[in-house]
């Protein structure tokens, strides 16, 4: 009889040790989990966690699910809506409360809110936010501004750490007193610098590239990849190209990003028409073979309003693309001013376009900002860098409220 038990406790015991961890990560939009965090993902996988996630249904969910990420859908309205926002925050909670994670990790704003309430109701041991910025998108009204900062102070008690993509934003969150400063720790972005290697793309591939998507072999590229709104720099930059093509006429705006039509601050391709460069634009849309994109540009650029670190900032940089982009936010972090890019004032098309034409005119110049761009990224965003940031954490809470 006690041989018997002490083979069941032993048995218990076991299944135990080998139970793996079960983790959640809460975003808005499939993209998110696709282009932002899908190598973290993909990590705590290869670490041996079971991890889900939560977005609103998208083309790109089976990507991730082929991964072996769960992926639940639930309808997350990106503006505020206080009857869809409690479906949702319900919704989750019950989610939680089936499955039992071990660990629930938020990002962006409303699953950062909603995602550790409901977490922290279906009692679950650990709860991770990631900060990747306090500005809200200009179409949130003052009202709405306040309520979300004051849901966030709240939701953030329920943290057992908070992660932050750049030290501008743990800056902004010590300021505003979002948090305990204890709980903040840098994450950083990280960058796959293999597959973000100019390495992997010959001349000949380029040439090849440029002619698929219409460019001269021999002209002028600037591209950007950003949302289609407003507060990236949309308008500004097509005030600047317009001084840009008349002092180089084969020059070529390249613009990679997905389209925001609900947005208020939604860009129509039309509107480059206004500023007279209609015949010197290529708008590509969403593209996942971004690196290939990439490749062909000359100058990277971002004129953002606002700005966490910018993703894109550091993937062009560690493709040797020389930077520029505003003095805004994180992206003095992704550029050093001078030596890997350049900052130029916020809403400054002159500027803007006096950064490019300079550029554009120094290829010398270009190619020694973008080497140490690439070795920028090597040694401060690395993945290998970020992750083992991401392992030491969470093994650290494992062993503090788990085991």
């Amino acid at each position: 009889m006690i041989f018997g038990l002490l083979r069941i406790k032993m048995f218990l015991k076991k299944c135990m040790e080998n139970k793996k961890v079960k983790i959640c990560c809460v975003v808005s939009v499939d993209i998110t989990l696709k282009f932002m965090l899908f190598g973290q993902l993909k990590f705590l996988r290869d670490q041996g966690y079971d991890v889900s996630a939560i977005c609103s249904p998208g083309k790109w969910v089976k990507d991730i699910e082929q991964e072996g990420i769960r992926v639940k859908t639930m309808v997350i309205k990106r503006k505020m809506s206080p009857i869809a926002d409690l479906v949702f925050l319900v919704k989750m909670f019950f989610y939680f409360n089936k499955e039992k994670f071990d660990i629930v990790q938020t990002h962006t704003p409303k699953p950062e809110i909603y995602g550790q309430i409901a977490a922290k109701l279906a009692g679950v041991p650990i709860i991770i936010d990631t900060l990747h910025g306090f500005d809200l998108s200009a179409d949130v009204p003052f009202i709405g501004r306040k309520v979300f900062g004051f849901l966030q102070k709240i939701a953030s008690k329920y943290s057992s750490l908070i992660f932050s993509v750049s030290e501008a934003v743990i800056k902004s969150a010590l300021e505003g007193n979002i948090c305990q400063p204890n709980l903040l720790k840098y994450l950083g972005r990280d960058i796959d610098t293999n597959r973000f290697n100019p390495e992997n793309f010959s001349k000949e591939f380029v040439i090849k590239k440029k002619k698929q998507l219409g460019i001269n072999p021999f002209g002028k590229v600037v591209g950007i990849v950003a949302r289609m709104v407003e507060e990236k720099g949309y308008l500004e930059l097509f005030e600047a190209f317009g001084s840009v093509i008349a002092s180089f006429p084969d020059a070529i705006l390249l613009i990679i990003g997905q389209s925001e039509p609900t947005k208020r601050d939604a860009i129509d391709p039309e509107v480059v028409k206004k500023y007279n460069i209609q015949n010197s634009v290529i708008f590509l849309g969403e593209k996942s073979d971004i690196e290939e994109i990439y490749c062909v540009m000359d100058i990277f650029v971002l004129p953002t309003h606002r700005e966490g670190i910018g993703a894109s900032i550091l993937e062009a940089s560690a493709m040797r693309i020389p930077v520029i982009a505003t003095n805004t936010g994180g992206c003095p972090e992704a550029i050093n001013d001078g030596e890997t890019g350049i900052l130029v004032p916020l809403k400054n098309p002159k500027e803007l376009a006096r950064a490019i034409i300079a550029l554009l005119g120094n290829p010398e110049k270009m190619q020694k900002l973008g080497m140490a761009g690439r070795c920028k990224i090597l040694e401060e965003f690395d993945s290998g860098i970020v992750f083992n940031r991401l392992k030491t954490e969470y093994q650290r809470l494992v062993n503090e409220k788990l085991n």
